[in-house]
Formats: C-alpha cells, structure tokens, sequence
C-alpha cells in the first residue's frame, strides 16, 4: 500500500507568555491503510483517534514544545499505545504544558522515521522555538515544516524561546536546499513550496 498524506484541522488555544489565543491548527497522518505516524497532536485526541481508526500508529511526532501542538499528546498515547517523540531542545516548553508527564524518546537532525514504506527525515529547524524540528519525504514530494515556515514567511519569532535570525538561519539551510516544487504542510493555515517561499524569507533582518 502507498503511503498517504492525510489532513485534520483542530481548534482550540495556544498559551505563551501570559497570552492566550485561539488557534486552528493542522495535523497530519502520513501512512497507508495498516500503519501511520501522527505529526502535531493538536486539540482533540478524540477527533485524531477517529481519523486513525484501527491503524496501528508508530509515533506520535512533534514539530515543536508549544502547547497548542501537544496538548493532546499524552491522551492519544493512551488511546493508541504510540510513542511521543519530540527534540529534546523543547523539553522546556513540554514541561510547561505537561508537567506530570514525559514524551517517551528524542528526536535528533537525520533522524528517519519509517511508516508505510516510506521514510521521512527529520530536520533540526531552530528559531521558533530551540527544538522546532521539520520532516522531510522525498518519496512524497512534501515537508512538514510545523510552525518554522508557513505560506508567507518565517513563522513567529515574538515570544519566548524564539529567534529570528536562527529562524532565517534554519530556513535557507535546511528547507530553502530541499527540491523547489516541494509541498510545504504547514502547522497553521494553507500549503505552499519551497519556491513560493523563497522571496519572503530574507537574507538577513530583524524582526
């Protein structure tokens, strides 16, 4: 069976800074009809779980600590038994959102995760938060760049934990080397790729 990309969009809040906003956010199911992996469990364990159905999943993986990307981690794990794997840089932001529990292995740059016949390659993307990570499938044509690079531009830098230039950094040479036609899925809002992207990341600029 050929893995596939699927797409679910979750509601609810991200908190940062003493600051709370209401989010939509996407979560992506890449596998085929026996096997997936979850990438962001954002929201709604429940709604995850439904897409999932009777698939065995590998890991539940997260682009990054911010809560609005994890706060449904630990209660899919205890629906489907998968592990949370996340980059260590972010332990930080876990705690703030899951004290009383911990995510079950690290993610690490070159990593690959195999699900469905396919791999995907974790990349180390730092500056919107220090363990922002990005999965890279050349055999799907696609990235899943979490909140690191959105169909616009960099993703926030503002809050604490984030830098902008590592960001600019993160982007030109981890996303901006990858083919120009691939499929950007991003963490919030539409798709894009990499050549759509290339004139609104800039070289070198302060936020």
């Amino acid at each position: 069976m050929t893995a596939r990309v699927e797409h679910l969009v979750t509601s609810g809040t991200f908190s940062l800074d003493g600051g709370t906003w209401d989010v939509d956010n996407n979560v992506w199911i890449v596998g085929d009809d026996s096997e997936v992996i979850v990438i962001d469990a954002a929201h709604d364990a429940d709604a995850i779980a439904a897409q999932i159905g009777d698939r065995k999943t590998i890991a539940i993986v997260c682009t990054h600590g911010h809560d609005d990307h994890i706060d449904a981690a630990p209660a899919l794990r205890d629906k489907t038994g998968a592990p949370i794997w996340i980059h260590p840089d972010d332990d930080v932001l876990w705690r703030m959102r899951h004290p009383d529990t911990v995510p079950d292995d690290d993610l690490a740059h070159g990593q690959q995760i195999k699900v469905a016949g396919t791999t995907l390659t974790i990349l180390h993307t730092p500056g919107h938060a220090p363990g922002a990570i990005c999965l890279y499938s050349k055999d799907l044509g696609c990235v899943f760049t979490g909140d690191t690079l959105f169909n616009g531009g960099p993703g926030a830098t503002g809050r604490s934990y984030s830098d902008y230039p590592m960001i600019v950094s993160s982007i030109r040479s981890r996303l901006f080397t990858l083919p120009p036609e691939t499929v950007v899925h991003t963490g919030h809002g539409p798709d894009t790729t990499v050549a759509d992207e290339l004139d609104n990341v800039p070289d070198e600029k302060a936020e």
